[in-house]
């Protein structure tokens, strides 16, 4: 009798084991999953995952995709979903690290994950890449701009603008609209995002007429003192300062600048949105301070205005870009699922070679930008615009 039973166990075990090894979601009547919770997965549904940093130094970046993404899902699904199915949508956090966004990464994957939106920061990006190309998952990053995020990987897709094109567009820019400018340039040379920006941007200045008369380094561990470079800045006689950093070494620069006196137009890309929220940021440091980036909060379009509106009635704050790239991205996965005829019963791999196809063919308005197109190598194309932070709000310049 004992044997049995312990047969009988053993066969309830492996037909446990059997039912958790489908490809598909399992069924559940419970309410679609909101971002970051753990519901389990429903039938008949898209599943969309996250990945980005909400919690440590660059959680405004990721909190703001997210909040972005989540504002689109419920528009979306409101409006009957895409061909008709709702979409579940789950974001892992990953303090902005390349091993823990491929642990997420890899949760998403347990939880049923078709398509990824994310990663939001080039060095998880890059680690993630790998995986998605190896489990043919597609995915969509609404702020990796490295060229490595994408290449050799048919089915990792950019949202935003490389660096390339943020260092060159930046120096266009400038060549038109501030000419005869004297140029210091302060980057991070242990960060690829930093150092491919300043990169196209030196090689595009000299195209440009621009005068680069200074240029100063830093890294992740002396992101905390930068009166030497300042202080050659400002003896070189520069009246511009490129930044191309994020807004937490750019907020000490400001600091920095203000007590020394100095106070030269500073120009920043798109790492540097977020700094008007950023905790015990004082932001008449940034007054005048100009931004390249691929969206504005004062644009007048009824899109880019109702999508401000609702973002500050559920979060209390103006909108930066990446929360724009994180609702463009699914609204632009939206489009490309419905144009491929996918649906949700369809398998991860069956839907990252339906949107490796469709993507490149295909033409999307958002509100980061209108005609967007992709190239095979999954960059987008689509013209910056620059800001200028004025009273505290970015306004077109």
């Amino acid at each position: 009798m004992k044997k049995v039973i312990a047969l009988v166990m053993a066969a309830v075990m492996v037909m446990g084991l059997m039912a958790g090894c489908g490809s598909a979601p399992a069924a559940s009547t419970q309410a679609p999953a909101e971002a970051g919770t753990d519901a389990p997965a429903e039938a008949g549904s898209f599943y969309f995952g996250g990945v980005g940093p909400i919690t440590g130094d660059a959680a405004i970046y990721g909190q703001a995709v997210m909040n972005g993404c989540q504002i689109a899902v419920d528009e979306i699904n409101a409006a009957g979903g895409v061909n008709g199915a709702q979409i579940q949508f789950k974001f892992e956090d990953d303090v902005a690290d390349g091993e823990t966004a491929v642990n997420a990464y890899n949760s998403l994957m347990d939880w049923g994950m078709q398509v990824l939106v994310g990663p939001v920061t080039t060095g998880s990006a890059i680690s993630v890449s790998a995986k998605v190309y190896e489990e043919r998952v597609f995915a969509l990053t609404p702020s990796a701009s490295s060229p490595d995020v994408t290449a050799g990987k048919d089915n990792m897709f950019q949202l935003c603008f490389t660096d390339p094109n943020q260092g060159s567009g930046s120096a266009v820019y400038m060549g038109a609209n501030m000419p005869g400018a004297k140029v210091a340039v302060i980057y991070r040379n242990d960060d690829a995002y930093s150092q491919g920006i300043r990169d196209t941007f030196v090689t595009e200045a000299a195209n440009q007429g621009i005068e680069v008369v200074y240029e100063g380094t830093f890294t992740k561990d002396t992101a905390t003192d930068f009166s030497v470079q300042l202080t050659a800045a400002q003896s070189a006689g520069a009246d511009t300062v490129f930044l191309p950093i994020y807004y937490q070494p750019a907020s000490v620069i400001l600091a920095q600048a203000k007590a020394m006196d100095y106070a030269p137009t500073f120009f920043g890309v798109d790492g540097m949105d977020g700094i008007l929220t950023m905790e015990g940021f004082d932001t008449s440091l940034a007054e005048g301070v100009m931004v390249l980036t691929p969206f504005s909060a004062d644009a007048q379009d009824e899109k880019t205005q109702s999508f401000v509106a609702e973002y500050k009635a559920r979060h209390g704050e103006t909108p930066n870009q990446f929360a724009a790239d994180g609702y463009d991205c699914v609204y632009a996965l939206k489009a490309a699922l419905e144009s491929a005829a996918c649906t949700p019963d369809m398998s991860a791999e069956e839907i990252c070679e339906a949107l490796v196809a469709q993507f490149p063919t295909m033409s999307f308005d958002g509100i980061t930008g209108t005609g967007m197109t992709w190239g095979s190598n999954g960059e987008v194309s689509k013209l910056p615009m620059a800001v200028v932070i004025q009273d505290g709000v970015y306004v077109s310049a």
